[in-house]
């Protein structure tokens, strides 16, 4: 896959199916449309061109907003890069390409940028100053600049409407399970390691304690959870704690992973960690021996389910 970051230098497409849109998540509905896409594009002996934003439209049409991104820009690249697709471009987002009318952005961005075959886009794409462009246009203005116009229709998984809305949902309320469910692959984020009260080594757990490496990555609900955890030696099996500890009093937010049969220092260090499921809710313990006892179990039920 060929990444473009902007549009000043792109190459000359042939017979180019593209799709648009922000696919934070590039979950089982984007890979429909994705695989849709590279379809087309071997059907007419052309190439298949995804077309992203950065940063993500709502930070500029609603600034001050926090975001809550499933996937960071680099996560992204690297899930889009496993897809088969030929080329990404990432375009600036900014507040002027956001006001530009629907009949615009159809001529002036994508007719002109990347003269297309086909477009192929998904059920509810909307696009243009205030969302005003919609499949409809898209099909009027197809008899004028000769291109073709594919809908992909909703997919649903298990009767459940994937969307980015829902996983995010999911993520929040650590429904993990089902979050997982919708994306087709194990919800992930990065941390660095940094320093903790290293109470977890004198539990007989040592932890590596975790600071989110984007701060508009989304978060995770608290509690615990059976985790991989990828390291550049390999990936490891552990369970993960966020939370604010209630069995100790007054302990702020921590986002700790305990990893299975590995005694290395993590300092400074980035490590990945993917979520492969929910296993309870943070409880306050009468005493560190009921925790300790707690922990144990944890791991028994990590262990076995991953």
């Amino acid at each position: 896959m060929q990444v473009h970051q902007g549009i000043e230098k792109l190459p000359q497409f042939s017979n180019s199916v593209i799709t648009i849109g922000t696919f934070d998540g590039v979950h089982k509905g984007h890979k429909k449309i994705i695989q849709s896409l590279i379809s087309e594009a071997e059907k007419i002996k052309g190439e298949s061109v995804i077309i992203t934003f950065h940063p993500h439209p709502r930070k500029i049409v609603h600034p001050g907003q926090p975001l809550q991104l499933i996937n960071t820009l680099k996560e992204k690249i690297k899930l889009l890069s496993e897809t088969g697709v030929d080329h990404l471009v990432i375009v600036p987002f900014n507040k002027d390409f956001s006001e530009q009318t629907a009949d615009n952005y159809i001529e002036d961005f994508l007719v002109k940028n990347f003269e297309p075959h086909t477009i192929t886009i998904g059920y509810d794409h909307h696009f243009g100053n205030n969302r005003e462009g919609n499949i409809e246009l898209l099909m009027k203005k197809s008899h004028d600049f000769g291109y073709r116009l594919l809908e992909i229709p909703k997919l649903t998984v298990d009767e459940i409407g994937v969307s980015s809305t829902k996983i995010r949902k999911a993520i929040l309320n650590s429904e993990i399970d089902a979050a997982n469910l919708l994306l087709g692959y194990d919800f992930f984020f990065e941390g660095l390691v940094i320093p903790g009260d290293k109470l977890g080594r004198t539990l007989g757990y040592p932890t590596a304690n975790l600071s989110y490496t984007d701060p508009e990555k989304i978060k995770l609900g608290y509690g615990v959870y059976a985790v991989y955890v990828h390291l550049n030696n390999g990936i490891k099996k552990g369970m993960l704690s966020i939370g604010n500890r209630p069995t100790l009093t007054g302990s702020d937010e921590k986002v700790e992973v305990n990893i299975f049969d590995f005694d290395e220092d993590l300092y400074g260090k980035k490590i990945t960690v993917a979520v492969k499921t929910f296993l309870r809710r943070q409880e306050k313990y009468n005493s560190l021996d009921e925790l300790k006892e707690q922990l144990k179990r944890d791991k028994e039920n990590s262990l076995s389910i991953l």
